[in-house]
């Protein structure tokens, strides 16, 4: 490999790393501004549920919420509310819920009576942005 050849490949090592650390920390600033959204009431899951979306892409996260618990979740993605279109799905992909269907609600609070595998995807809302970092929070009250 040549000197010029090198150079190319360390500069494009460094410029791929360095956009993976500002979309990391776009992703912590959207986080943190999801956080408002999180009422004091209830506590986090300790899951982190982040993905970067580009145009139509969807994120998808699986999770568990467990009987006789109250879920809030909220969903960001931008520096505003209602960029981000999140829908809930029984393991078998039947709709539970879709905030496109309540004014594109940036949280949604859940009563769960017994406990449910579920999915959930994000969409970009793409009358506000064309990409961004997607982020899901989850709290549930103790």
């Amino acid at each position: 490999m040549n000197r010029s050849s090198l150079r190319s490949l360390i500069l494009f090592l460094f410029l791929a790393v360095g956009s993976q650390f500002n979309s990391f920390a776009q992703c912590d600033t959207i986080a943190t501004i999801c956080e408002k959204n999180m009422a004091k009431n209830y506590l986090s899951d300790g899951q982190e549920y982040r993905a970067l979306l580009i145009e139509e892409e969807t994120a998808e996260f699986h999770l568990t919420l467990y009987g006789n618990s109250t879920y809030r979740f909220a969903a960001c993605s931008g520096l505003t509310d209602g960029n981000l279109i999140f829908s809930v799905y029984d393991k078998d992909r039947n709709p539970i819920f879709s905030n496109r269907d309540h004014a594109v609600s940036p949280y949604w609070d859940f009563k769960v009576t017994n406990t449910l595998d579920i999915i959930v995807e994000g969409n970009l809302n793409l009358d506000k942005l064309g990409s961004g970092c997607a982020v899901l929070l989850v709290g549930f009250k103790p």
